[in-house]
């Protein structure tokens, strides 16, 4: 009977020495992990200023673009009114040159085949 109560006392011994041992295995573990964590935190805010210069240079650069933006819809406009302006001017041009060949005796305003001022002339 002792030796069933000393290998008892061992196996208890060892099952209590494999707990003990699994409880410091995870909390080394634990706290490897707290300091790895610890670690990129550090590394994640010493890029922290990194990242602020960034947004900066995000928001510059957005700035850039609304306001380039602005200048080509300005442009746009501008070139809109222009090719307006340039197409009144045509007409008047046209008109002109349609009143120059209906007083024209040498030219037929009226022929299928008439251009302002591409002469066409009456044939004698």
């Amino acid at each position: 009977m002792t030796l069933v109560l000393l290998v008892l006392i061992v196996v208890v011994i060892v099952v209590v020495a494999v707990a003990v041992a699994a409880v410091v295995t995870t909390n080394r573990r634990r706290d490897r992990h707290r300091e790895e964590a610890t670690q990129l935190r550090a590394r994640a805010a010493e890029q922290g200023g990194t990242v602020g210069a960034l947004r900066h240079d995000v928001a510059a650069a957005e700035s850039r673009a609304e306001i380039t933006r602005a200048e080509a819809e300005r442009a746009e406009q501008e070139a809109d009114e222009a090719r307006r302006s340039l197409a009144m001017e045509e007409a008047r041009q046209e008109d002109v040159i349609r009143d120059a060949d209906a007083v024209d005796p040498d030219v037929d305003h009226r022929s299928a085949d008439y251009q302002p001022g591409s002469g066409t002339h009456r044939k004698a």
